[in-house]
């Protein structure tokens, strides 16, 4: 029983651990994306169909980011799933219906790679 509740704890802890190393690497991009001229619009949109982690717009481009913080660039390379790529567009669609004043610009899918000790991997339309 008592290794349970320890088992238990040391999970939730852990997964706290990542939501804020994640929530870093989120910020970090923004910050990269801003440097850059754009202007963040969203920041972790919940929907029921699925999450974006950064919508930004530079110009006439809407950009949906996709932050994935790992130790080695396979590891954010075996991240990027099908069914990820599918929440991310299903959300995106949700977002553009909300906010119609985006529909007829230019829509970019970014993935972002946030590396140990390395200036974050934008690859524009990635997704």
């Amino acid at each position: 029983m008592n290794s349970n509740v320890n088992d238990e704890l040391r999970q939730r802890v852990e997964r706290r651990r990542r939501q804020r190393s994640g929530h870093t690497a989120e910020t970090i991009v923004a910050a990269v994306y801003m440097a850059t001229g754009h202007r963040i619009l969203g920041r972790r949109f919940k929907t029921p169909v699925g999450e974006i982690d950064l919508i930004a717009i530079r110009r006439n481009r809407v950009a949906f980011i996709e932050v994935k913080k790992r130790q080695r660039t396979e590891d954010a390379e075996d991240a990027i799933t099908l069914t990820m790529r599918r929440r991310v567009r299903r959300a995106a669609d949700l977002w553009l219906a909300r906010n119609p004043q985006y529909q007829e610009h230019e829509i970019g899918f970014d993935l972002v790679f946030v590396l140990p000790w390395r200036f974050p991997i934008i690859m524009r339309d990635a997704l």
